[in-house]
């Protein structure tokens, strides 16, 4: 299989960012929308209070609120460890066509650079 010799599209490339887009961003809405919901549930926190601080460990800023039941503190250590995995994935899965486009060119870049490179071959000395 042959490497194309150009970068895609600059609409190829925006279309692979929407589509990685909306991957992400319904992942990192439902983990908010858990978290927020078991902070009220777990932590008997207000509707706001909860937002914040959902908002506030799925980024990875840390909590807001104390929590004070078992209940809670169960609910936000499981909500940190499942935070860090989901929001860190929703990042790579929106950044992935840029890495991916950043590679692409430089490996045209290397490509091109080895084409252009004139070839040398050792010379032979006589004696």
């Amino acid at each position: 299989m042959s490497v194309p010799r150009r970068l895609p599209p600059r609409g190829v490339f925006l279309r692979h960012v929407a589509r990685n887009a909306l991957i992400a961003f319904p992942i990192i809405a439902a983990s908010l929308f858990l978290g927020v919901l078991g902070y009220h549930v777990f932590g008997g926190l207000g509707w706001i209070d909860s937002l914040l601080n959902a908002s506030m460990i799925l980024t990875g800023m840390g909590p807001v609120d104390r929590m004070n039941t078992d209940a809670g503190k169960l609910f936000a250590s499981a909500y940190a460890l499942f935070s860090g995995i989901a929001f860190l994935s929703s990042v790579g899965v929106m950044l992935a066509p840029l890495l991916h486009r950043f590679i692409h060119r430089f490996h045209l870049e290397i490509e091109d650079g080895l084409d252009a490179a004139p070839e040398t071959k050792p010379k032979r000395h006589r004696h």
